[in-house]
């Protein structure tokens, strides 16, 4: 409360400080309290989201193996033409770098970088390391010859100096089935190493069937849901949240029992007469098996959307739509169908990117023809531990979420969405 005593026309609080600065002095407690409570979640969503996705698209241009390991040869091919084998300075360089990385045993880091590039180069730069140790004395590009066949190839000399950069477009090239030719152009991968752009394609479609196969299975079951009297949809929903009280690897596990040749659903189609048991049908390690493991998982999350938004419209709408003689069906299309849209849009993004980003079930039961881009970014970051293209990968898929979110945003509006 303000005090009514004035001095100079300054407005006094109760304990003798001026007005304005004791409200200053309030709100900024309050912001202080305010970020205090939202500190823990920032430093999780730092730590867990941002730092990573920021490390990981790092990593996708970040190229400092050779121009650290091998600083002499990337000096010396600084105003190297490219035109034709380097001249003898540069061998020596490279007898100097090859020596110093023997010694450090960093030098398989500067060809694993380079095999990257052109296959073989791992294997060239780790033997000619071996043996530039017994080199004493010049003239070293006979002897480097010697070392290694490949060495006497323009080609390698060009991948050298083109890695001698920080930064790489290399890895972004690869994701998209591009890559340097000898010349140093850019050109697509040969046919049989064109594998990333059919990876994004079928990912993207194989998320678009789940998201339009949920809305279909969902949209009933949320409408039972929302229309049911509360004991029997008490009952529904629970058989609709227990998928999440299972693990993960459990249910995918379970599809593996059920869709196998010699499974569950392969022997009611025997037992019922539909197929004969020489003919069972492949419904695992392909696109099928993906599918169907995929949208039964994905399901609730589509069907709690659409619930939540179906239960809030007045059943009276329909009733008044009845009563001016609309039939049940024309009153449901025009009069519910539109109210439902919110719902629709919130379950088909949240569906949709999550299945974007899901490997473990594809890994399980896409076999060749069921996996996703995920599957191949899990790959090289577990396996061949090529975290540069992990992360160009990583990256791309990123973008073109956040391009697809950008787009649904213009069209639909993410004000539109709701969740009831």
């Amino acid at each position: 409360m303000a005090n009514g005593n004035t001095q100079g026309e300054v407005v006094l609080a109760a304990d003798g400080t001026p007005l304005k600065e004791s409200l200053n002095k309030a709100m900024r407690k309050n912001r202080i309290r305010a970020l205090l409570l939202v500190a823990p979640l920032f430093i999780f969503i730092l730590f867990s989201f941002l730092i990573p996705i920021f490390d990981m698209t790092f990593r996708s241009v970040d190229n400092w193996q050779v121009g650290t390991l091998m600083p002499n040869t990337s000096l010396a091919l600084k105003d190297w033409d490219g035109k034709a084998i380097p001249e003898e300075a540069v061998f020596e360089a490279l007898i100097a770098d090859l020596k110093a990385g023997a010694i450090t045993r960093e030098i398989g880091k500067v060809g694993t970088r380079l095999n990257y590039e052109k296959s073989g180069m791992r294997s060239m730069i780790t033997s000619s390391a071996r043996k530039s140790k017994k080199v004493k004395e010049g003239p070293y590009k006979p002897i480097v010859f010697k070392m290694h066949k490949k060495w006497k190839d323009l080609e390698t000399w060009t991948v050298i100096k083109r890695n001698t950069s920080a930064y790489t477009i290399g890895y972004y090239l690869n994701a998209v089935d591009l890559k340097f030719d000898k010349s140093g152009e850019i050109v697509r991968q040969p046919e049989n190493r064109q594998i990333y752009g059919k990876l994004f394609l079928r990912t993207f479609a194989i998320s678009m069937a789940i998201t339009i196969i949920c809305i279909i299975l969902a949209y009933p079951i949320s409408y039972l849901l929302a229309t049911m009297p509360l004991r029997y949809s008490n009952l529904l929903m629970i058989f609709v949240l227990l998928p999440f009280w299972t693990s993960l690897l459990v249910r995918t596990t379970a599809w593996i029992a059920m869709l196998q040749s010699q499974g569950v659903l392969n022997d009611l189609f025997v037992f019922f007469g539909f197929i004969d048991d020489a003919n069972r049908l492949q419904l695992i390690y392909n696109l099928t098996g993906t599918i169907i493991a995929m949208t039964h998982i994905l399901l609730p999350f589509m069907v709690l959307p659409l619930y939540s938004v179906m239960k809030t419209i007045p059943p009276t709408y329909m009733r008044a739509a009845l009563s001016l003689g609309a039939n049940p069906f024309v009153a449901f299309v025009r009069v519910y169908m539109p109210q439902t849209l919110s719902g629709i849009g919130a379950g088909s993004i949240l569906v949709f990117i999550l299945s974007i980003g899901y490997y473990i079930t594809p890994a399980l039961v896409g076999g060749t023809g069921g996996t996703l881009i995920s599957n191949q970014i899990a790959y090289h970051m577990q396996s061949s531990l090529n975290w540069g293209l992990a992360g160009a990968l990583g990256a791309l898929l990123l973008g073109s979420v956040l391009a697809l979110y950008t787009l649904y945003n213009k069209i639909v509006g993410i004000d539109n969405m709701k969740l009831g």
